[in-house]
């Protein structure tokens, strides 16, 4: 039985989306355990939905606090022992849950899960990486988006180490394609810093490494994984996320000028429907904070129930693939490719 602790006081919405969510889970998946962290009275009041055969499966843990959307890092860290946050973050340590998810502050939450469950030996950093729809009807995964603004070549490198890991073990591709977003293909292009991971990443043998990509690659599928800083993958990711969003708004407005173009909507309606549900963000939601000595997922703050769902589910894959172990093994390979080289 796969157990997952849910923030469920976190996100815009709060028990209103995560209770849902959970219950949604429950009735597909009959050997997941679901623990709800947060106020029992208002967790409560949201369960009345829950079927006898799911009730067995569920249970709820209280807490007294509750981390806001923007409260600072270090404030939730130092006075929010209680929050709902840092109990489910706590489970996970505890060997109580096997994975915790949670939508709420991302500062906050990666601070938390850090200065709790700690990384993994020969990661400096944890990194938030997450999937994105591309052209060849898969996904890519990129990372850093977020975690890490500056970064030096020996963090990309370890990025792309467990970016790789992840997509081994979710898209099950033996080897996946690694890549590193600049600003050209061309050996010259970049920073020094992207250029040195370069280096990095050609002499591991174990990495399937193809090479810098340009911003394009991501939605092509060109690569598995893309790998970045932080400063730059979260400019990419909310513009990209902006720019379907504008998409979104200008087919809704062609299709509703005029009598006319309300028939031929009409008629296109399940090509419509088939375009958004590719490109919708919510069958994607699930960020991991991975290089921690546990699984952690992040969900988008504004998630409505279909993608908190989804958010639980990639907890659930990652358990079952054992993702932070897969990613430690990896590590001690090239550890030891080094010590044999030296």
């Amino acid at each position: 039985m796969t157990r997952i602790a849910l923030d469920a006081m976190s996100g815009d919405f709060g028990p209103t989306v995560t209770v849902p969510a959970a219950l949604h889970v429950l009735s597909e998946n009959d050997q997941v355990h679901l623990i709800l962290v947060g106020d029992e009275a208002a967790l409560t009041e949201h369960l009345s939905q829950a079927s006898a055969a799911i009730k067995p499966r569920l249970s709820i843990r209280h807490t007294s606090q509750v981390v806001a959307m923007d409260e600072l890092p270090s404030h939730a860290l130092r006075n929010k022992k209680d929050s709902s946050m840092r109990v489910a973050i706590n489970l996970v340590k505890e060997k109580e849950a096997d994975a915790c998810v949670s939508a709420g502050n991302t500062g906050a939450l990666m601070a938390t899960a850090r200065y709790v469950l700690k990384t993994l030996p020969g990661i400096d950093r944890p990194a938030i990486i997450t999937a994105l729809p591309n052209m060849r009807n898969s996904y890519t995964y990129m990372l850093d988006l977020g975690a890490n603004v500056e970064v030096s070549p020996e963090h990309l490198f370890q990025f792309a180490v467990m970016g790789g890991v992840l997509a081994s073990a979710v898209k099950n591709v033996s080897t996946p394609r690694v890549g590193l977003l600049n600003v050209g293909e061309e050996e010259i292009k970049g920073n020094d810093c992207v250029r040195d991971a370069a280096r990095l990443l050609t002499a591991a043998d174990s990495i399937n490494y193809i090479g810098f990509v340009e911003g394009d690659d991501i939605y092509k599928g060109t690569v598995d994984v893309v790998v970045c800083d932080g400063f730059v993958g979260n400019v990419a990711l909310k513009t990209s996320e902006g720019v379907a969003k504008m998409i979104s708004h200008y087919v809704k407005e062609s299709f509703t000028q005029n009598i006319l173009t309300r028939i031929v909507a009409f008629i296109a309606l399940p090509i419509l429907n088939h375009l958004r549900r590719r490109i919708d963000p919510r069958r994607y939601n699930g960020a991991s904070l991975l290089g921690l000595r546990g699984i952690v997922i992040k969900s988008h703050g504004g998630a409505d129930q279909l993608a908190f769902a989804n958010a639980i589910k990639e907890a659930i894959r990652e358990v079952e693939q054992n993702v932070p172990a897969r990613i430690a093994d990896q590590l001690d390979t090239f550890l030891n490719e080094k010590r044999q080289v030296g």
